[in-house]
């Protein structure tokens, strides 16, 4: 018996990264998993990972896991997302927005196409896909949300700044900010409906395809926390009691209550 049995959830940006391992915890729990990405099998991205394989692995471990192929940044595949989850493993009581995209460099010099793509990613389309799933958690006096931000939504303390907060993440950072604010107001708009929504980032570094790709934060400028903790962490939010853990914008180690060093971004050094 898991603490999720009988739970539907849906996990996007599910092909690697922390949306695998999270999709992976959840499906050990008992929870059937429609992953959400747009690599569907091995060697069609520049990146390695895809949904093929994750559920293959979920699969291997007794867990119930469908794949809902989708491009997040195109507005119709996104309104069929839900539905699509639905007819395969029934309505959803969890949903993770978790896919996301970066690309670093000065505020000024982002192209309009990539910030847009950016903020279609990790604004609209989280943002929909709450439109579009909690009135049937509603209905059912259940559902948890739990969408993916990031310490990068956070203000750096200055004048004077410190280094890293000229790292090149503000379009990124604007993105994580309206995540938390849809977070934070969804929920007080929820309270009582039995439906949770929280937010959650990581405490420091995790080595994910994505960030190994682009990010210039390393093992050797920041550091890393265990690769399951963001797991764990979302685990425990997705089946806490909906009236009383709700409206959170927390991090993984904090979250969990594990030691954690100080490094970019972190919370003392950011309001």
């Amino acid at each position: 018996m898991g603490s999720l049995d009988g739970r539907v959830a849906i996990v996007t940006g599910a092909s690697r990264g922390i949306g695998s391992r999270v999709a992976t915890r959840l499906a050990a729990e008992g929870a059937a998993v429609a992953l959400v990405a747009r690599t569907v099998d091995a060697g069609t991205s520049r990146l390695p990972g895809s949904i093929t394989e994750v559920i293959e692995s979920i699969r291997a471990g007794g867990g119930h896991a469908v794949a809902v192929p989708a491009d997040l940044t195109a507005p119709d595949d996104v309104e069929t997302i839900i539905e699509r989850a639905q007819a395969a493993v029934g309505p959803a009581d969890i949903l993770v927005n978790n896919a996301g995209v970066n690309f670093y460099g000065p505020a000024l010099d982002i192209p309009p196409r990539r910030y847009g793509l950016m903020f279609q990613m990790m604004v609209h389309t989280p943002f929909r896909l709450c439109q579009l799933v909690v009135p049937g958690m509603v209905s059912r006096g259940q559902g948890w949300i739990v969408n993916i931000t990031s310490k990068q939504a956070r203000h750096p303390i200055g004048p004077p700044y410190p280094e890293w907060a000229s790292d090149g993440c503000v379009p990124y950072g604007m993105c994580k900010a309206a995540l938390d604010r849809l977070s934070t107001g969804l929920a007080a708009e929820l309270a009582g409906t039995g439906v949770a929504v929280n937010a959650l980032g990581t405490s420091g570094l995790v080595m994910t395809p994505g960030v190994a790709a682009v990010s210039p934060h390393t093992p050797d400028n920041a550091p890393v926390e265990p690769d399951e903790a963001m797991a764990e962490a979302a685990l425990l939010l997705c089946s806490g009691n909906p009236a009383e853990l709700t409206g959170r914008i927390t991090y993984s180690m904090e979250y969990l209550g594990r030691p954690f060093p100080d490094g970019p971004w972190a919370l003392s050094a950011t309001f």
